[in-house]
């Protein structure tokens, strides 16, 4: 036993030698713990998506697999694909089209530049000097047009692309696009895969009901749906899980039963008038002088009728009439008028170019989002009644009144 006053270790010297032991031995501890938490944090991420992924597996075949298949592959005719190479933007040719695109750009440049000096060297006003030098271009263009190790090499491109087309016939039966291996890019999508499934899970695609027997509902209890957020996310992460990166094979093609079908870009209705295109001067200077139609505009929102320009439907209800994945429909006007009296930013915009696609990205949207396309998607008639629905939601609204046919012997 030990005597009353006395101390464990006596000798100064070995306390501290002890001292100095016990502190490299905590050292060592912690630095042991520190080098293995990230393991430590991996394996226990890899646990909890691993239970994420049955759980969701669960909430599928419970709640998705009737309509987009229990292996997720689509059924035809009744819902898309989740389980493929084409939801997940896996490209086969990605090489081949990426050198065919390139050599193609290349001719294509030479020929613009051709016709370029062309007319330049016919227009009244060239020297002399300077026609000798487009005599000198336009000959080393010719040469490298007539490039044949380039002409060769286009050809056994697209004689290969083609080869490829020929052994999927089935899935471009089946909806798959040759020059759309990627189904968000397709749609113009800026966001992840995984924003793109949990935004639909929430908010479902109310305008889908256009193009599919049944519209894809909300399941999120944030919209009156059944589901939790993490039960959103389980099944999200259920759905991510199928993603074979670079291993996709053909046999993962040809086995998807039904491709999705994109609103808005073509459903082999002929088109009746030019698309308004992307300027949007242009499109503001060509609305100016038309009377836009509130009714078809809400037709034209709500997926019940078709682009002039593509006789395609546009889905904009299917973004916005919940508020999925752009500004909901609901006070539409009236936050539009707010803004340009409030924004300095939109110092000058009018109602009309504000509503153009794309000219102004709301805060906290993707500028992704909204597809890149729209106008070449919508006629100006199309984008006049589109803007009149909008504009007709004000409680103060008057409708314009149509512009009276000039009468016969009167211009």
């Amino acid at each position: 036993m030990l005597q009353s006053g006395r101390m464990l270790i006596e000798r100064i010297e070995n306390r501290v030698l002890v001292g100095i032991i016990s502190f490299v031995a905590i050292m060592v501890l912690v630095g042991w713990v520190a080098i293995n938490e990230n393991a430590r944090m991996a394996s226990f991420t890899r646990q909890y998506n691993a239970r994420s992924i049955e759980r969701g597996a669960e909430l599928f075949a419970a709640n998705c697999s009737t309509c987009h298949g229990v292996d997720g592959r689509g059924i035809t005719g009744r819902a898309p694909a989740l389980n493929s190479p084409h939801f997940f933007g896996y490209d086969f040719i990605a090489a081949e089209r990426r050198e065919l695109n390139g050599l193609q750009r290349q001719v294509a440049e030479l020929e613009s530049e051709k016709a370029a000096l062309g007319t330049e060297l016919a227009a009244e006003g060239t020297t002399e000097e300077r026609k000798a030098e487009i005599a000198t271009r336009l000959a080393e263009i010719e040469v490298a047009l007539a490039d044949e190790t380039r002409t060769a090499r286009i050809a056994e491109l697209e004689a290969s692309k083609q080869a490829f087309v020929d052994s999927i016939t089935l899935a471009v039966d089946n909806g798959y696009n040759i020059e759309n291996p990627s189904r968000l890019a397709y749609l113009g999508w800026g966001g992840t895969l995984d924003n793109f499934v949990t935004t639909t899970l929430y908010h479902g695609r109310p305008s889908s009901v256009s193009y599919w027997p049944a519209p894809m509902v909300a399941w999120s209890q944030r919209a009156n749906g059944p589901l939790r957020d993490d039960q959103i996310q389980d099944i999200s992460n259920y759905i991510l899980n199928w993603d074979k990166g670079d291993a996709w094979t053909l046999e993962d093609l040809l086995a998807t039963q039904q491709f999705a079908i994109v609103p808005g870009l073509g459903e082999g209705v002929e088109a009746t008038a030019p698309a308004i295109g992307g300027d949007v001067n242009i499109a503001l200077a060509q609305l100016a002088s038309l009377t836009g139609d509130p009714v078809r505009g809400e037709a034209l929102y709500a997926n019940r009728e078709r682009s002039q320009a593509t006789g395609a439907r546009l889905g904009c209800g299917g973004c916005h009439y919940n508020g999925a994945q752009g500004p909901a429909f609901d006070g539409t006007y009236e936050r539009v008028v707010a803004k340009l009296s409030t924004e300095a930013a939109l110092a000058g915009y009018t109602v009309e170019q504000y509503l153009m696609p794309g000219a102004y990205v709301v805060s906290g949207y993707a500028a992704g989002a909204m597809p890149a396309n729209f106008g070449q998607s919508m006629s100006a008639q199309d984008l006049a009644d589109v803007v009149q629905y909008i504009k007709s939601t004000d409680p103060n609204y008057v409708p314009p009144v149509p512009a009276e046919p000039a009468a016969e012997g009167e211009s």
